[in-house]
């Protein structure tokens, strides 16, 4: 049941010189529900009717009265007010959320078309650490929210496999590298001798030209670069995928920037074809001035290539391999202006579907005791900090429920999604400061909350005594708390749909938040097991009906949903 395409179609009849479409534009949800579940304003019909929005709004409703799908419709002021039928609206929500189960919320509007999501994209040889965790938590959870939404949506991680840095770690290792201690501990290996190398680089300038020599004979193909680079890149992987795996995070693709290396000869022809290549200093750039932007530098003045030069190239090739209808690039804001750029270059090559390029931009991550800094070796290893959360809810599980089953795996479940949960629970654009302490909080709005309610509505359930009615009286959930749960409920589509038009996760976190406190309000004022059995079956009914969608809304985010804990 869709109450809201009933207004409209009410309305439509009464007011025919407005198309349907434009009627549901201007129906708002009032801020109070005691004011209704939506509000027409006629202000637009004063000059149609020639009366005054108040006496529209009165007769407006004296011909639309009576409808049964609504308790009332009423006139207040200048607005008609719609109030659903409660018994209709509770029994058109259960059956919605408890018969699609799984797929609750999602919808085909995606229609199957191709949506790139490029997320993570750690680089190769440095340490997988916290700043990580923003590009990919909410790359994931969008990736999740597309595809829930219909789309075929395409995970690809965009590995940092390729640049001068590599010149650099193969200069450090040659001179203080060795083999044994990297294959035994990769990537704080890798990292100190990284570290070293620019701490004497500050010292000796021709470390730098030697990386830069090396970096060349990589893109040259030369046999000793690259299989020191090949091998970096093993060593490194195998120590991603196993955070990965913690986290829950599976890839479609690995094709990182040195997949495009053999591509960016021919986009390189035809910047220069095409007249959009300017020499400056021996070195190519694009000239961007009439744009209010910087010079965009496409190759070195030794002809060496850059990151705008590979992303140029693979975007080009995605469109011509996926024949995308969005490519989504989720990468910190630090790198706005440089998507600008390339977006730029792309819309000056005559390809029209740079618009469908999306740069979503995050706000960066800070510690405590200041930045994060892979050359100064300031990091915190995201494997570290997800170790100690599920460490810590080991501790309080032995603590508060020692004889729960599957206690490791609840406590991974737990710990890992506290982390998971507060990355994902602010606005995206936000810049915040990690503290251990406060992330591996079980207190307040947190995603321990969350997952612990889900465990409740499982509890219940675990309870019955068998299975319930098929015959549900719904007029028995006519308590106020009962319906804003299931006022909640309804709104969970449009919140994933929401969350996906923002590219913004933090919209269902903080949706997950909301039906938790009101399905314990829920839990708090009504007994659910009682003796009069239509009032259980349709409590029962509610129960679950939150348990699928916090389910569902968890998943979306990342999350598992415990049913014990």
């Amino acid at each position: 049941m869709n109450f809201k395409n009933e207004v409209v179609d009410l309305l439509s009849v009464v007011i025919p010189e407005i198309e349907k479409n434009e009627i549901s534009s201007l129906l708002e949800i009032p801020k109070y529900t005691n004011m209704g579940d939506f509000a027409f304003p006629c202000f637009k019909l004063s000059k149609i009717y020639r009366k005054s929005p108040n006496m529209i709004s009165k007769d407006l409703v004296e011909k639309i009265s009576g409808n049964k799908y609504f308790e009332k419709i009423e006139s207040v002021n200048a607005y008609i007010n719609f109030t659903n039928s409660k018994t209709i609206f509770v029994k058109s929500v259960l059956e919605n959320v408890n018969e699609k189960k799984d797929s609750y919320g999602s919808s085909d509007i995606g229609n199957g078309e191709e949506i790139i999501v490029e997320f993570s994209s750690t680089n190769i040889a440095k340490p997988f650490h916290m700043g990580h965790i923003r590009s990919t938590m909410i790359g994931n959870s969008l990736y999740k929210i597309h595809k829930f939404l219909g789309y075929d949506t395409v995970a690809i991680n965009h590995l940092g496999d390729y640049g001068t840095q590599f010149g650099k770690l193969i200069v450090a290792y040659k001179l203080w590298g060795n083999k044994e201690d990297i294959e035994n501990n990769p990537i704080p290996e890798l990292l100190k001798i990284y570290v070293k190398f620019h701490e004497e680089a500050e010292k000796d300038e021709k470390l730098d030209q030697e990386a830069r020599d090396w970096f060349k004979k990589l893109e040259n193909n030369d046999q000793e670069a690259y299989d020191l680079w090949k091998w970096f890149k093993d060593v490194s992987l195998k120590e991603f995928n196993r955070v990965y795996g913690m986290l829950g995070v599976e890839f479609d693709s690995y094709t990182g920037e040195s997949f495009y290396s053999d591509k960016m000869p021919a986009v390189l022809n035809e910047l220069r074809e095409k007249n959009i290549l300017t020499k400056s200093k021996g070195a190519e750039i694009v000239d961007l001035e009439e744009y209010d932007m910087p010079p965009a530098l496409v190759t070195k003045s030794d002809g060496s290539s850059l990151y705008i030069t590979r992303d140029l190239a693979a975007a080009i090739y995605r469109k011509n391999h996926y024949k995308f209808a969005k490519n989504i690039y989720v990468v910190g804001s630090q790198q706005k202006l440089h998507f600008q750029q390339w977006f730029k270059i792309i819309e000056l090559m005559g390809y029209d579907w740079y618009k469908d390029c999306v740069h979503v931009d995050f706000g960066m991550v800070g510690l405590e005791e200041g930045s994060l800094s892979t050359r100064k070796g300031r990091v915190v290893f995201l494997e570290d900090v997800l170790n100690k959360a599920v460490d810590k809810t080991k501790e309080i599980i032995e603590e508060k429920n020692p004889n729960l089953k599957n206690k490791e795996e609840v406590a991974k479940a737990i710990g890992i999604g506290a982390v998971v949960f507060q990355e994902l629970s602010n606005n995206r654009i936000k810049d915040y400061t990690f503290s251990l302490e406060k992330t591996l909080s079980f207190e307040g709005e947190t995603g321990p909350y969350v997952q612990y309610t889900h465990a409740r509505t499982c509890s219940v359930l675990r309870k019955l005594d068998g299975a319930i009615s098929n015959e549900i009286d719904y007029s028995k959930l006519n308590d106020e708390v009962s319906v804003e749960v299931i006022r909640l409920l309804a709104k969970f589509p449009d919140v994933v749909k929401d969350a996906a038009r923002k590219y913004e996760p933090s919209l269902i976190t903080r949706y997950t938040i909301q039906l938790a406190q009101e399905f314990n309000r829920f839990y708090h004022d009504n007994s659910i097991l009682v003796d009069d059995l239509d009032l259980k079956n349709a409590r029962i009914m509610l129960v679950q009906a939150v348990e699928q969608t916090l389910k569902n809304a968890l998943t979306l985010i990342g999350l598992k949903a415990p049913e014990q804990m």
